[in-house]
């Protein structure tokens, strides 16, 4: 049986593969996460220009008393995409009595250090990390079983999703946590390109960083030869789907290897690294609805940036 790092490195390569084959070149979101990306994401979070994560947590701080009513006592809170646990701290110091938390993403090592932290801070809580692509199907733990169960997917990630594949993992997140969950989740809302690309783009070139660090995560976990220096940062807002785009740009005519194979670029040829739709709060309602999840309540920062729902759901 190979070594877990001998394991991610081949997921690497076939998740890289997959995408940079392809007629038009991509590589999933989830390979920003290294420990590196980790830490430049955290960075970007902190940057003037990025809007989303102060407003996110201003928000959960007001709504605290409004949540706290209406989610059951010792519920098992379950966090899909599990990054920094500030935001889920928030919600557990306002929660009565929550029995369990499980956190639940990719970045194994940030994974358990947050719940070692989380876990140190409530010392009445069970915590039971989950190492998870969470867009793939896992069991929660057993120790939940028979809690009620509140789903926390906060930062707007499902903005990252297409909207058949956002629907597909909010019926998927409604199977495993059972019928009568509720689901509390942030997403950002549409606006003006004027404040979404500078979100994207910011000035001291943190966000263009953490792009090409991908790029440096293949070098080494996938054996690939990409010139660092041959591709460039570009954000594009596409108003038609109503979505920022993120994107790596050849630079000029060159040809990478990868996986034993030689993957040519075009001067000019992009990789697509990533989508962030900013859906108004009544599209995303009914991405939601389509899922099976009927609208319990919905919040938002006094200038229309972005949205918390709460979410209950049907029957699987």
């Amino acid at each position: 049986m190979p070594d877990g790092s001998t394991a991610l490195r081949g997921d690497v390569v076939a998740d890289a593969l997959a995408g940079l084959l392809a007629p038009r070149k991509t590589l999933p979101a989830k390979l920003f996460y290294d420990a590196e990306g980790c830490r430049l994401f955290a960075r970007i979070t902190e940057l003037p220009e990025y809007y989303l994560t102060r407003t996110e947590l201003a928000l959960l701080e007001r709504i605290g008393p409004l949540v706290r009513p209406l989610v059951p006592e010792r519920a098992a809170i379950v966090e899909y995409g599990a990054g920094s646990e500030t935001k889920a701290a928030i919600l557990l110091s306002a929660l009565r009595r929550p029995a369990a938390y499980v956190p639940i993403d990719v970045a194994e090592a940030e994974l358990k250090e947050g719940a070692a932290r989380l876990g140190r801070r409530f010392p009445g809580l069970a915590v039971h990390p989950v190492s998870a692509d969470f867009l793939a199907p896992f069991r929660l733990p057993a120790s939940v079983d028979g809690m009620p169960r509140l789903g926390f997917f906060p930062g707007s990630t499902i903005g990252n999703l297409e909207p058949p594949t956002a629907i597909r993992f909010l019926r998927q997140v409604r199977q495993t946590l059972g019928a009568g969950a509720l689901f509390l989740l942030g997403a950002d809302l549409r606006k003006s390109p004027s404040v979404l690309l500078p979100a994207y783009d910011d000035a001291q070139g943190i966000t263009a960083a953490f792009n090409r660090n991908v790029l440096v995560r293949l070098n080494r976990e996938a054996g690939a030869d990409f010139d660092l220096d041959g591709f460039s940062h570009r954000t594009v807002w596409n108003d038609q789907e109503s979505r920022i785009e993120m994107h790596l740009v050849s630079r000029r005519a060159q040809t990478v290897h990868l996986g034993g194979r030689a993957i040519p670029f075009a001067e000019g040829e992009t990789i697509h690294t990533e989508n962030s739709y900013k859906h108004t709060a009544q599209r995303f309602l009914a991405i939601a609805e389509a899922a099976g999840w009927r609208g319990m309540q919905l919040w938002t920062d006094p200038d229309d940036l972005f949205s918390i729902h709460l979410l209950e759901a049907g029957e699987a």
